[in-house]
């Protein structure tokens, strides 16, 4: 269906959607697995999943043989506000990024820029079949900031959890701020489309400064997501004062955690938390080796995250194949370092897929919503199909062809909340050129800011004589043996 204009027009809203005759991972308890089957949803839920449903009169069928139909992908953690650079930092190193963020042009982002940033980084994940995304927003300096944020959030078709946070101030200072306490009363109450969490780190310092955020977090009944063994930023020390404090529970995200100890790794597990893999950013960058091999062993959470656009592609495909073959990487590694051969990968194709969905909503606390397709569930679907693609078929695993095969482009259809949000391969409704007039307005105010020259050198920044050497968080004098300050 399309406007007269050529483009893509909504689907009725208020009829039932049946998707007919695909291999459906439901991805429950057992994760059953059907084929030539059926998804019916009525009023926002699945209603029915099953061979050859009777529907109810007037409901909108969608032909999914020769495809997948499967639950909405869910990233754990996602800087939706650096959409708007999308690409700049391909060749950063993780330092490189916290000089051009933290130290030198973070602070020039305008509450409009953080908007455009998250409008299209939403509409991205949409487009990829990711229908609950972890907004890490961690670029918010002032409340305005923090506004535009969730009004682009709002504005787009998808299941969003805001994780605020501030890089530019110690967030012992921005949680207690009376401003903050407001704005998350009047902006993130009551909505299992818009969930809250805070969003910080904790350096190690021993005065353990924090505290006073973890207090406000406990008060709000929010979850903390935080980035967790950071090679030069966050280490054992910060894990260690949490667990001292009573400040880990099983809403703690705890994101990369790619440089801790088993000690670190078995307090996250006794207190039942869990981990963001985010084995791109990881591999690339430096946070440390993806940790996803380390966490199996201990039986922790696992859930995917792709980090930022600045340096990647913002879709779940992507964060699959780099955690299976860094994690296979490394087994084989371990082995042959002990003269040994790996003749059963621990690691599944199933495993992963499972991580990209049901994983990321225990993660978040709404197993109860998302995450799988089973009856009473909210619809949150995703069908892959792409008829005019020889890379997808013939369908012979399917959990293979998610995490190997498949992309972007063979997304067909997604359903969020029981709303057609993307079908026929194209996002409905005319979000995506609002975006674009968005992103131009803030990329034209970044370069002129800028200038031509720092705009150029801005993609491989110049390493300062400065502190960021030795700690990103420029909110804090704090150093130690880890952060190369003794």
């Amino acid at each position: 269906m399309e406007t007269n204009d050529g483009r893509p027009a909504d689907l009725p809203t208020d009829r039932p959607v049946l998707f007919r005759g695909g291999t459906v991972l439901t991805m429950d308890d057992a994760h059953t697995v059907l084929t030539d089957a059926d998804v019916l949803v009525v009023d926002k839920v699945i209603a029915a999943v099953g061979q050859r449903l009777d529907v109810p009169e007037g409901t909108v069928e969608i032909d999914a043989r020769g495809g997948i139909v499967m639950p909405g992908m869910i990233d754990t953690h996602r800087h939706l506000w650096q959409t708007a650079m999308r690409g700049y930092g391909a060749d950063w190193t993780l330092t490189q990024y916290f000089v051009w963020y933290y130290l030198e042009h973070g602070m020039k982002f305008r509450p409009e820029d953080v908007y455009a940033g998250n409008l299209l980084g939403g509409l991205e994940a949409l487009d990829a079949g990711v229908t609950t995304t972890v907004d890490w927003s961690h670029g918010l300096r002032t409340i305005d900031h923090a506004e535009a944020a969730v009004d682009a959030l709002e504005e787009v078709p998808g299941r969003f959890v805001f994780g605020y946070g501030n890089i530019f101030a110690g967030p012992w200072e921005w949680a207690t701020a009376p401003e903050f306490s407001n704005f998350v009363q009047r902006r993130l109450r009551g909505s299992d489309m818009l969930g809250f969490q805070m969003a910080f780190d904790v350096t190690g310092d021993p005065a353990f400064p924090e505290k006073a955020a973890f207090e406000v977090a406990r008060e709000l009944g929010a979850g903390v997501t935080t980035h967790a063994g950071v090679w030069g930023a966050t280490n054992d020390d910060g894990i260690r004062l949490m667990h001292e404090h009573g400040f880990m529970t099983p809403e703690t995200v705890y994101v990369h955690s790619a440089t801790l100890s088993d000690d670190s790794y078995q307090r996250i597990a006794a207190t039942g938390g869990s981990v963001s893999v985010s084995s791109e950013s990881e591999s690339s960058c430096g946070q440390g080796y993806p940790s996803s091999w380390a966490i199996r062993a201990h039986g922790i959470p696992v859930s995917l995250s792709m980090d930022t656009s600045v340096w990647w592609s913002g879709d779940l495909f992507s964060a699959m194949r780099a955690t299976l073959a860094s994690d296979r990487a490394r087994e084989h590694l371990e082995a042959h370092a002990n003269g040994d051969t790996v003749t059963n990968i621990a690691l599944r194709a199933e495993q992963v897929v499972d991580w990209a969905t049901r994983g990321g909503a225990k993660t978040l606390g709404l197993d109860a919503i998302t995450g799988s397709l089973e009856v009473g569930k909210k619809a949150d679907v995703v069908l892959l199909k792409n008829d005019s693609s020889p890379a997808m078929f013939p369908l012979l695993n399917p959990y293979g062809h998610v995490a190997f095969q498949a992309q972007r482009a063979d997304v067909h259809t997604v359903v969020v909340d029981g709303r057609v949000v993307k079908h026929e391969h194209r996002l409905l409704g005319d979000h995506v050129a609002g975006a674009r007039r968005s992103i131009e307005d803030t990329v034209g105010y970044l370069q002129s800011t800028l200038g031509a020259e720092g705009w150029a050198e801005g993609m491989s920044p110049d390493i300062p004589e400065t502190k960021i050497l030795d700690n990103p968080y420029m909110y804090t004098e704090y150093r130690s043996a880890a952060t190369r300050g003794q």
